[in-house]
């Protein structure tokens, strides 16, 4: 059967240097195949993703391949016709799709204007579309801007206006990084659905190997812009070859048992570092003399995959230990902090109904719920960000006041708040290193030279590099700009760390790394309020768990009873939605 898609070759490099970012990834889809492209950042994911368009960002080029959809190779297409041919042949969904909604224009103006129909046959086809993504389809919400949508809704419209035209293959670039997992699973049935439907292609980027095991029928893992293995979903995820590939499954939590997650040593190389032999090498636990200096070929596995190394024999051969327990911890009696009756709204119109909670010192407390529940309203009641709120906080035996503004200079410092986003939570016209002094020497009154050892031990302690202290937040990475805010939140000497979503959109190893971060300073006696919608991450780290839902505790209790046993139907509908990567033979 003739395959819709055809990639072979792709190769996209550095116009400075000539160093390739992307090299040589094929790949071919058939009519209503999903191909799901995993990876850490900096593999050359969303590059590749970019080049399936026949675009390349400002500094790089594409310098050889074929993208061959429907017959048409797109990177033999003059510039102008290229232009015309995406949409009709191959579309574009971004992770953020705030990035391709015009807050300014109406969602009926964005989602006809790139179809060449007359107006009324254009709002009768975009009136289907919606039904089809699960929008609403009349004029009302077609009124609608962008800033007047959920998150889902926002990234439902923006595949809506990607699959308008009708193409034949749709590229999805995290498109569910972020949303909670009722919404996840709302957008995945969706892409297959399109795909089925449609006989539509699609190639899905994700970091979550939890969700390409669900939406995919193949992957390809990619490791420093190289592909080092590929084939069918199961055999990939299930009876992995490349080490890399084992060390991602290995990386990964789950929702149904507790286990220490283990983080890749190393780090991954940055775009267009080139390097004789095996890319992985530096990182690899089986790698010998020849892995540094002789480039592997992607080769046909017993596994059934195509693998890219030198040593797979040994890597599969080499015993497999399995995860280890982690079992609950010993935490004190003495309560840290507690809220009682909070309630809190936004302009006089209540989202949070007397939620209460008790946290112990060392303990690990996880606040859960959809979009919406509340729980990021609850977090910055907490910490004092919140000024519409009524309640008793109470922290160390005694009551605080409700704003950061009132609340002592020893109370601000004590109770420490991580924000989901890092870019907005790190000044970038600040280095590493004065972002973590500014705190020492408002607290502690640090010298320079007090502050900048101070800063290095933190620095380390968060497996950041001392050397790092100088580099700006934009010469970081997602995951190394996260772990660097948690430091700056470590230097102040907390007794409560509230962490609000701060390992939705970090690779898994990356995001074991945070994990295991935290639970070495619950060991230590700090307090962890854990807000999240990622329930596997919550069984691995938490001790205690309350759910939203519309602002209202439904259901709280240890971790082990809430997630193995939920009595709520919220919860047990949570816990239905949430994905598990199936296990490594």
């Amino acid at each position: 059967m003739r395959k819709e898609v055809v990639i072979s070759g792709v190769t996209v490099s550095l116009d400075a240097t000539g160093d390739d970012i992307v090299r040589d990834i094929g790949f071919e889809l058939g009519r209503g195949e999903v191909m799901g492209v995993v990876g850490e950042s900096g593999s050359g994911k969303s590059t590749l993703a970019l080049a399936l368009l026949g675009f390349a960002r400002n500094g790089a080029t594409i310098t050889g391949g074929r993208v061959i959809i429907d017959g048409v190779d797109l990177l033999t297409l003059p510039e102008k016709v290229l232009r015309r041919t995406r949409g009709a042949k191959v579309a574009y969904v971004p992770q953020d799709p705030a990035t391709a909604l015009n807050p300014s224009l109406s969602l009926a103006t964005q989602l006809t204007e790139g179809l060449r129909l007359p107006k009324r046959e254009a709002l009768s086809r975009v009136r289907g579309l919606l039904d089809t993504v699960r929008l609403p389809s009349d004029d009302a919400f077609l009124g609608r801007r962008p800033r007047q949508l959920s998150g889902g809704q926002q990234q439902r419209a923006a595949i809506a206006m990607a699959v308008a035209a009708g193409p034949r293959l749709i590229v999805l670039d995290e498109p569910t990084t972020g949303l909670d997992v009722s919404t996840q699973a709302r957008v995945l049935e969706l892409v297959r659905d399109l795909c089925r439907d449609n006989d539509m292609a699609a190639i899905y980027v994700s970091h979550d190997l939890a969700v390409v095991a669900d939406v995919a029928d193949q992957v390809t893992v990619m490791y420093g812009g190289e592909v080092v293995e590929s084939g069918g979903t199961r055999d990939v995820l299930t009876r992995a070859t490349h080490p890399y590939t084992r060390a991602l499954l290995a990386a990964v939590p789950s929702a149904s048992r507790r286990h220490h997650l283990v983080p890749i040593p190393g780090r991954a190389p940055s775009p267009g570092e080139s390097r004789p032999g095996c890319v992985f090498a530096p990182r690899c636990g089986h790698a010998a003399a020849e892995c540094t200096s002789t480039r592997p070929h992607l080769e046909p596995a017993p596994s059934g995959t195509l693998v890219r190394c030198l040593r797979t024999h040994e890597a599969v051969r080499a015993p497999r230990n399995p995860p280890r327990a982690a079992g609950p911890r010993a935490v004190s009696d003495h309560a840290v902090f507690s809220a009682a009756g909070l309630n809190a709204g936004y302009g006089g119109r209540q989202v949070l109904f007397d939620a209460s909670f008790s946290l112990a010192r060392g303990e690990c407390l996880a606040v859960v719920g959809e979009s919406g529940s509340g729980k990021t309203t609850m977090s910055r009641c907490l910490v004092g960000l919140h000024e519409e709120q009524r309640g008793t906080l109470t922290f160390e035996g005694r009551p605080i006041p409700p704003t950061a503004g009132e609340r002592t200079k020893e109370t601000r410092r004590e109770v420490q708040y991580v924000f989901q986003n890092p870019y907005g939570s790190l000044n970038p016209r600040r280095s590493v290193e004065n972002s973590l002094a500014v705190p020492l020497r408002h607290y502690f009154g640090a010298t320079k030279r007090e502050a900048g050892q101070r800063v290095r031990e933190a620095l380390e302690r968060v497996e950041i590099p001392a050397r790092f202290a100088g580099h700006s937040p934009a010469e970081l990475s997602g995951g190394q700009r996260q772990r660097v805010a948690i430091a700056r939140a470590l230097v102040c000497e907390p007794k409560l760390l509230i962490c609000d979503e701060v390992t939705s959109a970090l690779d898994v190893s990356v995001q074991a790394s945070v994990v295991e971060l935290l639970r070495s300073l619950l060991s230590d006696g700090l307090s962890v309020i854990f807000v999240t919608h990622d329930l596997a991450v919550v069984r691995s780290i938490t001790d205690q768990v309350v759910v939203l839902s519309q602002g209202r505790v439904v259901e709280s209790g240890t971790t082990e009873s809430v997630l193995t046993e939920p009595a709520h139907p919220y919860t047990r509908s949570l816990m239905a939605a949430t994905l598990e990567v199936p296990l490594m033979t």
